[in-house]
């Protein structure tokens, strides 16, 4: 019969506190590579070198809520407070997104799945279809959520006026459609962008019936993951050690490979 528990995992000093760390230079791309892309993003649409353009926003659709924003959720760039919940804030208002409503939602993920009360896991529960339709309602979903589970709490009143913000800057898109399109094309590509968030943080990497930790969430590994996620297929990994940043997510897989083969987790890989 599959044990329920699995061996203690090693911790994070067995694994190396250098997992924790990055270097200024990875630092300083991790913060500011988002907004290269925005500004680039306009520089080509200003030129209609569309194709780049469309480019640049999926490419800053993946450097926030995968890469970034996702480690200022977790707060493990080593900011103060204050600074990363401004970055957190801005880098996903550049998306029409509440940086601190993912935050919420994200930290209850970790706590909580694969409870039902986890509201960014569910699509892991759901069909395809719905995991699709689940894309377009998420931010949403996680919005009210979020002010629900927050009222009265830290993060509030600043998930309000996240909210305000992101209406105010779909006003401002549609005003400007009057004078140039670039601003609303931007819209509705960024959130067209955040559809198939369910579908790739939620749907494809985690198995909610899975006896434990180790089963719950999928192992990837070979080129073909690495190549198609730009190194970011390491969801079991970043679940047992969410305070490592995305940037050592592939160091981290290999110091944890003997660990997974004790415990008898088969990888995903597709080998040709």
């Amino acid at each position: 019969m599959e044990p329920l528990t699995p061996s203690p995992k090693p911790s994070i000093k067995e694994l190396g506190l250098d997992l924790m760390t990055l270097s200024r230079f990875q630092l300083w791309v991790t913060l500011f590579l988002p907004f290269g892309f925005f500004v680039l993003y306009f520089l080509f649409a200003a030129n209609d070198y569309w194709i780049p353009a469309v480019l640049c926003t999926m490419a800053l659709s993946f450097t926030t809520y995968g890469s970034t924003s996702h480690d200022l959720v977790h707060e493990n760039l080593k900011l103060n407070k204050t600074l990363n919940a401004a970055f957190l804030s801005v880098l996903e208002l550049l998306c029409f997104r509440s940086g601190h409503a993912y935050k919420l939602s994200h930290l209850y993920h970790h706590k909580r799945f694969p409870h039902e009360d986890d509201v960014e896991g569910a699509a892991s529960r759901m069909s395809l279809g719905r995991t699709l339709v689940e894309g377009v309602i998420f931010q949403f979903k996680i919005y009210f959520w979020a002010l629900v589970q927050s009222k009265g709490k830290k993060f509030h009143t600043l998930i309000l006026v996240e909210g305000v913000s992101v209406l105010a800057l779909v006003a401002f898109c549609i005003y400007s459609a009057q004078y140039t399109s670039i601003f609303l094309v931007y819209m509705f590509l960024m959130i067209a962008g955040s559809w198939i968030i369910p579908l790739v943080t939620s749907y494809l990497v985690h198995t909610p019936q899975g006896a434990n930790e180790l089963k719950q969430t999928r192992l990837f590994r070979g080129t073909f993951f690495s190549a198609i996620a730009f190194n970011h297929l390491f969801h079991l990994e970043h679940h047992l050690y969410p305070m490592v940043p995305h940037k050592n997510w592939p160091r981290l897989a290999g110091r944890l490979d003997a660990y997974f083969r004790k415990e008898g987790i088969e990888p995903l890989e597709v080998k040709f």
